[in-house]
């Protein structure tokens, strides 16, 4: 399973690290995800949820 949030689909996404040369090689940009318990169909679950949502509430936390 890779690491994706749940609510909003953010993931990994990839480019290049620019030396001041000019030279190009491969990087990758990680998205801040926690893994939670949330409610999903009304079940507690684990999950992977990036930052912006749990600040923003878009899911709600299992106790």
């Amino acid at each position: 399973m890779a690491k994706v949030c749940i609510v909003c689909g953010k993931g990994v996404s990839s480019g290049h690290k620019v030396s001041h040369s000019n030279i190009k090689t491969n990087r990758r940009w990680r998205p801040n995800l926690q893994k939670v318990r949330i409610i999903v169909q009304g079940r507690p679950q684990r999950e992977y949820v990036c930052t912006k949502c749990l600040k923003a509430s878009k899911v709600q936390r299992a106790i």
